[in-house]
């Protein structure tokens, strides 16, 4: 049995930059000169995801996502 697989993804239409998702989540999260986010590729890891979806509820202009990635 395979584990569900998650990315982040970020609008970048919707985002301001506020930059709270790197605040939260500095571990898959930077800011570009800026202040807007750059994903860092790949899943999410299991050990982050709880921090991955505060980071997406706390987003003030819901821009960050969590996708399921099919296998």
């Amino acid at each position: 049995m395979s584990r569900s697989r998650f990315r982040l993804v970020v609008d970048p239409i919707a985002c301001d930059g506020a930059g709270v998702c790197a605040e939260l989540l500095p571990e898959l999260i930077t800011l570009d000169p800026w202040g807007f986010p750059i994903i860092a590729p790949g899943d999410v890891p299991p050990g982050l995801m709880d921090h991955a979806r505060r980071a997406v509820t706390s987003c003030p202009r819901l821009a960050l996502t969590l996708l399921s990635v099919t296998p």
